[in-house]
C-alpha cells in the first residue's frame, strides 16, 4: 500500500516536471479543421510535427484530445487540414481553443476560409497550410495521434509563426550566424545593445568617434538582455552595452555607470508632491511594469524583497510604451534609465522621483567574449564609453 502510494507520488511529481518542461519547449500554434459526413470542427493545437518527406506522399502528424469533438470527426471525414498560423492572428487560436467567444458562437466566423484537395476548411491566409488525408491513428493517454498524407500545401511566401512557449504567445527573432573575421570590414562596429540605454549612449559615442575623425560602419543589435547575449555569445556582434546581470559564463563585464531606480509619475499625481516615495507608496498604486528582461524580474524582486506585492496592471516590453501609460495616468513605473526629456512620445507631462529606499543599484556595463580579439574600431568605441562615464 505504501509503494503503491510512494509510486502514485512519483507519478504525479513527474507529471508536474513534464508539464513545467514542456512549457518551455516553442511550439507553432495551429488550427485543425475537417469537414465531411462527420460535420465541420476545428481546434487548437501545438502538437504538430513532420514524419517524413519520403513516404508515398509527404507525412506529418498532429496530436488531439480525445475528448475535442473534432477528433472524431476527423477520425470520420478521414481528412484534416493543419493552419500554421501567422504571429498576427493569434485571436484564431484563442476563438478555437475557446477563450474568446464570436458574436454568433460559430468558431470559423473569425476569419475567412477557403478549401484545397480534401475538403477540410483552410484559413484564407495563413502563414502555411496542409492538407491530409488521415493513413492511421493511435490513441495515447488522453490524446489521438493521427497520421496524414499531404494532398495539398499553401504557402504564403513571407510572414512569422505565431508560436507558444513559457504559456504565453511569441514570435521569433532571427539570430544571424556569424561571419568569419576575414569577411568583416575592419572599420565596422558589431554592437549588442540594450534597447533602454542605446539611444542615449550610442548616438553620444559616435558623435565622439566622429569629432576624432573617426567615421566607423554600424551593425547594431538591439534588444533585451537575452537578444543582445545571444547575439554576443554567437559572435554577431563583437562587444555589448548591458546591464550586469545575469551574465553567462564566457562573458567579460566591465561596469560603466550605476543605474538607480526611480519611480516615475504622471504630472498631478498625489506622489508626485513627495520628496520621495516609498515601495509600500508605490505597491499601493497601479503598476505598469517594463517586463523586459532582465528589468521585469529586477523590478518584482525589489517589491518582494520588501514584502510587497506589486498591483501590475500593464506589462510592455517597450520603454516609452510604459512612459506613455504612465504620461495618460494609467499607472506609476519604476524604471533605470532616465531621458533627459520629462515627457512621453505624445506630449504628456511626467514626474520622476527617488525612491526612499535607495535598493542596490544596477549598472551598465561593457561585455565582451573572454578572450576575444577586438578590432580598433571596437576598442575606440569602448575607449570612448568608458570617457564618456568616467571623464579624466
Amino acid at each position: 500500500m505504501v509503494e503503491a502510494q510512494q509510486g502514485a507520488d512519483r507519478g504525479a511529481e513527474i507529471r508536474s516536471g513534464f508539464l513545467a518542461g514542456m512549457s518551455f519547449a516553442a511550439a507553432t500554434v495551429n488550427i485543425v479543421t475537417t469537414d465531411g459526413p462527420g460535420g465541420r470542427f476545428g481546434v487548437t493545437v501545438s502538437a504538430m510535427a513532420s514524419v517524413s518527406a519520403d513516404t508515398p506522399r509527404p507525412t506529418l502528424l498532429v496530436c488531439v484530445h480525445h475528448l475535442s469533438p473534432a477528433t472524431k470527426a476527423i477520425l470520420e471525414n478521414g481528412v484534416f487540414c493543419v493552419n500554421v498560423l501567422r504571429d498576427d492572428q493569434s485571436y484564431i487560436s484563442d476563438c478555437f481553443a475557446g477563450r474568446y467567444k464570436t458574436a454568433d458562437g460559430d468558431k470559423f466566423s473569425c476569419t475567412e476560409w477557403t478549401t484545397q484537395v480534401t475538403g477540410a476548411p483552410r484559413v484564407v491566409d495563413p502563414l502555411v497550410a496542409f492538407d491530409c488525408r488521415v493513413v492511421s491513428s493511435q490513441q495515447v493517454g488522453t490524446h489521438f495521434v493521427l497520421f496524414g498524407e499531404v494532398e495539398a500545401i499553401f504557402t504564403a511566401g513571407a510572414g512569422s509563426p505565431l508560436i507558444y512557449a513559457n504559456r504565453a504567445y511569441g514570435t521569433p527573432s532571427r539570430i544571424e550566424p556569424a561571419a568569419p573575421v576575414a569577411a568583416e570590414l575592419s572599420d565596422t562596429l558589431k554592437l549588442g545593445i540594450f534597447h533602454t540605454f542605446g539611444p542615449y549612449v550610442v548616438p553620444a559615442i559616435l558623435e565622439r568617434l566622429a569629432a576624432s575623425g573617426l567615421h566607423p560602419q554600424l551593425k547594431l543589435v538591439e534588444g533585451d538582455q537575452r537578444r543582445v547575449m545571444e547575439s554576443l555569445k554567437s559572435g554577431e556582434v563583437d562587444a555589448a552595452l548591458i546591464y550586469d546581470m545575469d551574465v553567462p559564463q564566457g562573458v567579460d563585464v566591465e561596469r560603466l555607470s550605476a543605474l538607480h531606480p526611480y519611480v516615475l509619475l504622471p504630472a498631478g499625481h498625489a506622489l508626485a508632491e513627495l520628496r520621495t516615495v516609498s515601495l509600500r507608496e508605490l505597491a499601493s498604486e497601479p503598476l505598469v511594469l517594463l517586463d523586459a528582461p532582465p528589468s521585469g524580474d529586477y523590478f518584482k524582486r525589489m517589491f518582494a524583497d520588501a514584502g510587497l506585492e506589486p498591483q501590475i496592471r500593464f506589462r510592455s516590453s517597450s520603454f516609452e510604451m510604459v512612459r506613455g501609460l504612465v504620461g495618460r495616468g494609467l499607472g506609476c513605473a519604476l524604471l533605470a534609465t532616465k531621458p533627459a526629456s520629462a515627457m512621453s512620445y505624445d506630449g504628456r507631462a511626467l514626474v520622476t522621483k527617488p525612491l526612499t529606499e535607495e535598493p542596490e543599484p544596477s549598472h551598465m556595463a561593457i561585455a565582451t567574449r573572454s578572450g576575444a580579439s577586438l578590432t580598433a574600431g571596437v576598442q575606440a568605441f569602448l575607449a570612448e564609453c568608458r570617457a564618456l562615464f568616467h571623464p579624466s
